[in-house]
């Protein structure tokens, strides 16, 4: 179907690019004609990963990782100058015309406008308010950890972070009957946005031991420390942090071998392996969308900062501000 505009559609755009390890600057440019196939979008909202788009922030991608963590429309090459992200929330404003107008997410960098093929955006449903899908990149991370993890009903559930991924795991796993999720932070702050999301919680010190499944997801090596501490006799701990050129040390020496504990990662990039065979990556990202139509998850959108404000927004984040938890950027009108 040949594409189909508006004549006063522009093809003007600004970037977010990484220079170099720790500073972030906007880069302009222009769009081409849009080929055959493909959509152009122009953005509304995107999100910071606080994880693993700080560490590319950070120049602490390892060597050996470079090819791995390409973002889908990366640009450029670790440690930078890279244009990197993976949550922008937009609306088609060029291209097939059962696709001009709608809103849609896509896993791009944050650019004010952009295209790709068709097949790269994900239409939100409805009900789904553009703001709030900024959070399909984490949903898709917490449901494929659900797949990992497979929890059985009646399970004894310890999610140790209480960063977005984390609140929405734990969030998740809470909805499967008979089982007791409990969110395990440092930051007591964390209890208020628990109970809006009408989770248990508890301090590292308090937390409930004897867990039949901990999820770890603060992405500091003591959470995974804590985590190993909460985890039953034969019990499974799955780590979603990402470390990237840190060192981590474990106490394995400890309860780690009498207690026949299981230690396995969960990554995203790969649908889980027992979905494999019948979910795509699209299956799993429609799921994303639809389960967060459910407003509680507001909850989770806690600072937002203009797109021009982008640079200092990631040195900002990349200091510290442990309050943050979705730092969602809006973009300008057109």
């Amino acid at each position: 179907m040949p594409a189909t505009h508006s004549p006063k559609v522009s093809k003007g755009y600004s970037a977010c690019w990484t220079e170099a390890p720790g500073r972030a600057a906007l880069r302009g440019g222009t769009l081409p004609a849009l080929p055959e196939g493909s959509v152009q979008v122009r953005t509304l909202h995107s999100a910071v990963s606080r994880g693993t788009e700080l560490l590319v922030f950070r120049g602490e991608v390892p060597d050996s990782e470079h090819r791995r963590m390409r973002a889908p429309f990366q640009e450029g090459d670790f440690p930078g100058p890279v244009k990197y992200g993976y949550a922008s929330v937009g609306v088609v404003e060029e291209g097939p015309a059962d696709w001009l107008g709608r809103p849609v997410f896509c896993l791009h960098p944050h650019q004010t406008r952009y295209q790709v093929p068709a097949a790269a955006v994900h239409a939100l449903p409805a009900g789904l308010p553009p703001a709030r899908a900024v959070l399909a990149a984490n949903m898709e991370t917490a449901v494929n950890a659900l797949w990992d993890a497979a929890p059985r009903l009646g399970d004894r559930i310890a999610v140790v972070g209480g960063g977005v991924v984390g609140l929405l795991v734990a969030w998740l796993a809470a909805r499967m009957p008979g089982c007791a999720v409990e969110l395990v932070d440092v930051q007591p702050e964390r209890a208020a946005v628990a109970a809006r999301l009408g989770l248990a919680f508890a301090l590292p010190a308090a937390a409930r031991p004897d867990a039949d499944l901990v999820v770890h997801a603060s992405g500091q090596p003591q959470g995974l420390v804590t985590a190993l501490g909460l985890a039953g006799f034969e019990a499974q701990v799955l780590e979603l942090s990402w470390y990237g050129r840190r060192a981590v040390t474990l106490p394995l020496g400890e309860a780690f071998h009498a207690q026949r504990l299981s230690l396995r990662s969960s990554q995203v990039g790969q649908v889980a392996a027992a979905q494999r065979g019948r979910w795509s990556h699209g299956r799993r990202m429609a799921l994303a969308l639809d389960l967060l139509r459910d407003p509680a998850l507001d909850v989770l959108l806690t600072d937002h900062a203009p797109f021009d404000a982008l640079p200092a927004v990631l040195q900002r984040l990349s200091d510290g501000a442990p309050q943050t938890l979705c730092q969602r950027i809006d973009y300008p009108p057109p």
